[in-house]
């Protein structure tokens, strides 16, 4: 068996991710390696499905996209959550929509060493899987200046 496949498959079957799915937070949709695709939800309950890229895995960090998981293709940008620093991460703009800009994200990354010091904590960290990833998405959604309308 791919052992990248493996640990994504052990990360999301853990205890962690499955609490944060019975609280609502987040859920499975599928895994067609090496995508894994997850409905995070906001404050008000929308569902946002990020496509991770977890090529590399978990070595290498994955690539997140709000995607359109019926249509199999990138979030329209019209659809994409907005407001204050929600519009900082997710910014169909950066990369032609195909990346978020948080520090977790291997494509983002890229050029910003001053975010190893900034934000420590959103750093890719291996030992903490797909898990550290949904939930900075998770809370970025939670923020009340998420355009709700």
């Amino acid at each position: 068996m791919n052992q990248a496949l493996h640990a994504l498959e052990a990360d999301v079957a853990s205890g962690r991710f499955k609490a944060g799915v019975a609280r609502g937070r987040w859920r499975l949709v599928s895994l067609n390696w090496p995508y894994a695709f997850v409905e995070v939800f906001d404050r008000v309950q929308r569902a946002v499905c990020i496509r991770f890229d977890c090529t590399g895995y978990p070595g290498q960090a994955p690539q997140g996209a709000p995607w359109d998981y019926g249509a199999q293709q990138l979030l329209p940008n019209h659809l994409w959550p907005r407001g204050g620093r929600v519009s900082q991460v997710f910014n169909p703009g950066w990369k032609s929509g195909s990346a978020l800009y948080i520090p977790c994200d291997r494509e983002a990354i890229v050029g910003h060493d001053n975010w190893h010091s900034e934000h420590p904590n959103l750093i890719w960290n291996p030992s903490r899987g797909l898990l550290q990833y949904v939930e900075a998405i998770h809370e970025i959604l939670q923020s009340h200046e998420l355009a709700t309308a």
